[in-house]
């Protein structure tokens, strides 16, 4: 690997991190044709893919990059990436029987509220409550973890009360966190303020999801269009 391209991986950091996406995946591209082994940028690169969608390709540079020497907690990330990008490719059960063996290995505060999402996902309340609830004994402070419970409340149970409260908890922790944020809304929306909803709502347009947001850019733009139309009865959880 070139000087060239150690700069040029450095460029392509940069433009990831001012939103010049385009030049971005132009230089990631480049430097990994130039063979580029920085598993840090690397890393970058798969997430950006996993952001824009592009879960083959995520995958591919993934499985590439698992030969390189790595520092346990980017292999960590490698491992979380890899399973986000097959369980939106479809193989859901693959996913979670992987990150299921990386937790066997010891414990992960991100292999945790990963795993812990995928139950939520997966549709299975007394697992996703039983791992949500051991992880946050690994840490009671962890705000994706308590998201985790209030989806799981939420979403599987249909217990908004109880919901609420971990959504409450993790808000105070991470108040820029996007499902807890488009979950605290529909409860806005539910009490009436419809303007606080939607000024929420207009921000999280804006912000950088993930391929393991329940609040997709259609979710959001759904309930401001309801919003719009007055239709808050109508809205879609």
């Amino acid at each position: 690997m070139s000087l060239s391209t150690t700069f040029k991986a450095r460029k392509a950091h940069k433009a990831h991190h001012e939103g010049r996406i385009e030049e971005a995946l132009k230089l990631y591209e480049e430097c990994v044709n130039e063979d580029l082994k920085d598993v840090q940028i690397l890393l970058g690169y798969s997430l950006l893919l996993l952001r824009l969608g592009e879960y083959t390709k995520a995958r591919e540079l993934l499985v590439k990059i698992q030969r390189y020497p790595m520092k346990p907690e980017q292999k960590i990330s490698l491992y979380v990436n890899y399973a986000a990008a097959i369980y939106r490719l479809g193989e859901e059960d693959k996913a979670i029987e992987f990150l299921e063996k990386q937790h066997a290995k010891g414990e992960s505060g991100l292999v945790y509220e990963t795993l812990g999402y995928l139950y939520v996902e997966h549709g299975d309340f007394d697992k996703a409550l039983e791992y949500n609830l051991k992880a946050l004994e690994y840490d009671e402070e962890d705000a994706v973890t308590l998201d985790n419970l209030g989806q799981a409340y939420y979403r599987l149970k249909g217990d908004k009360e109880t919901a609420k409260k971990y959504f409450d908890q993790a808000i105070k922790l991470k108040p820029s966190q996007i499902d807890t944020r488009y979950f605290l809304a529909l409860y806005d929306i539910e009490a009436g303020n419809t303007e606080k909803a939607r000024e929420t709502l207009e921000e999280l347009l804006k912000a950088r999801i993930s391929p393991l947001n329940y609040a997709t850019l259609e979710r959001i733009q759904s309930q401001l269009n309801a919003l719009g139309t007055g239709a808050a009865g109508a809205l879609q959880n």
